[in-house]
């Protein structure tokens, strides 16, 4: 099993990691596009297959911030190239909680998220309200990228 020396992050991948938490907090993703890398990753906890590509991240990441209600963060691990943040949230009156991983590219750049969450039924609530949402330009972007 690998292991990753925790190491402080790198400048870049610091600022940007605090632009991140800033979008969170606020709920305006205007800086997304500027964090997240060309060949970005997002693993959802919905489906097994990778979502690959800037555009397709992004439309994710700002489609799930609008599902999730009461998002708060509640710890952070930071090293090395990576964060691992957990947070606490809700979908409809489904409590959740789960971890972001992310992982930084060389330039400070967010080049793979990871989401894992709980419970299942909040999981589910979360994928069918993105779903609901952007289903299409999902399975467009999915299709183009293979």
């Amino acid at each position: 099993m690998p292991n990753e020396t925790m190491t402080p992050l790198g400048p870049a991948a610091q600022a940007n990691l605090a632009t991140w938490l800033a979008m969170i907090a606020s709920g305006d993703f205007g800086d997304l596009d500027s964090i997240i890398a060309a060949e970005a990753v997002y693993h959802s906890p919905v489906e097994w297959h990778p979502y690959p590509g800037h555009d397709l991240v992004c439309l994710l990441v700002r489609t799930a911030a609008g599902i999730f209600e009461d998002f708060r963060y509640k710890r952070q691990m930071v090293g090395g190239s990576s964060a691992m943040l957990e947070f606490s949230s809700h979908v409809g009156d489904i409590q959740m909680k789960g971890v972001h991983l992310i992982r930084f590219n060389s330039n400070g750049e967010i080049l793979d998220i990871d989401l894992i969450a709980r419970p299942a039924k909040g999981v589910m609530a979360l994928g069918n309200g993105v779903g609901d949402k952007v289903g299409p330009q999902i399975k467009a972007a999915l299709a183009a990228a293979s």
